[in-house]
């Protein structure tokens, strides 16, 4: 009997049955159209974004909604501060030596016997000067902490100096009335804010007055039993355990109070003021 049904359509034809390997590529061909014409709108929506972004007024260096954003996480460390919360302390065998990082003030030695740090009266203008004599004349602290970088390594370090709230207790510098800082009992009068310089002004931190007061917040001159190197901010840095390693100020040369918050070098670029963890 003659079979009168047209042929099978070649394989190659429109409208043949595609076999599962061509079914398979033909589908993975429409997925990859998809996913360019996707990417492709999602990069404009991302380059309009970021034009617009970049097109909005600075805010102490980086776009305003950024500084925004970065003053909320500020907000949120502020709000987990307290005097009574302490960074953990280890045991001083864990001690190590940290990395160099950053020489951004740093240049040239320093001799600690003409070192001296000046100190701006709040409200007066006028500046004192301190010897490294006078720091090592306070009560002598030693502790244990963590110095953890943004960058996002730690290592732990044994730092002895004189507290801050010390100084600031003895030299009635932070407070318009001559009042001594009491951390516990602040005067009504009590700058809310301090800044430091480097010596050369190259670098600089800001911090509000409750964390410069904090008993772990050091003017720090030893670093695991021996005297600070260059490197590391002889004759006398910073230490704040409660802050990232951008806060910790080498080698100190000018300590200031405000009423606004001071410049902060990495704040300008981009990271935000208050730096807790």
């Amino acid at each position: 009997m003659t079979d009168h049904s047209s042929p099978p359509a070649p394989l190659d034809q429109p409208g043949a049955p595609l076999q599962p390997e061509a079914a398979v590529l033909a589908e993975a061909r429409r997925r990859s159209r998809r996913s360019f014409i996707g990417l492709g709108l999602a990069g404009l929506i991302g380059i309009g974004g970021w034009n617009w972004l970049i097109s909005q007024p600075a805010d102490e260096g980086i776009p305003r909604p950024l500084r925004k954003v970065l003053d909320a996480n500020g907000r949120l460390s502020q709000a987990y501060f307290k005097e009574t919360r302490l960074a953990p302390e280890f045991a001083r065998s864990r001690a190590k030596t940290p990395r160099e990082n950053g020489d951004v003030g740093l240049d040239g030695e320093v001799d600690p016997a003409t070192w001296r740090m000046g100190v701006q009266g709040y409200g007066t203008g006028k500046t004192q000067e301190f010897t490294l004599a006078d720091i090592k004349a306070l009560p002598k602290v030693e502790m244990v902490t963590e110095l953890k970088c943004i960058e996002g390594w730690s290592v732990v370090v044994h730092w002895a100096g004189a507290r801050l709230s010390d100084f600031l207790a003895r030299y009635p510098l932070a407070t318009r009335s001559g009042r001594p800082a009491d951390p516990l009992n602040p005067p009504a009068d009590l700058a809310p804010y301090v800044g430091m310089l480097t010596p050369d002004e190259q670098y600089y931190v800001g911090l509000d007055i409750a964390s410069a007061l904090h008993p772990q917040t050091l003017l720090c001159y030893e670093m695991n039993g021996e005297p600070l190197t260059s490197a590391h901010g002889a004759p006398l840095r910073l230490v704040t355990p409660l802050k990232y390693g951008i806060k910790h100020l080498k080698r100190i040369g000018t300590i200031a109070f405000a009423d606004t918050r001071p410049k902060d070098y990495w704040a300008e670029l981009g990271y935000d003021w208050d730096s807790g963890h």
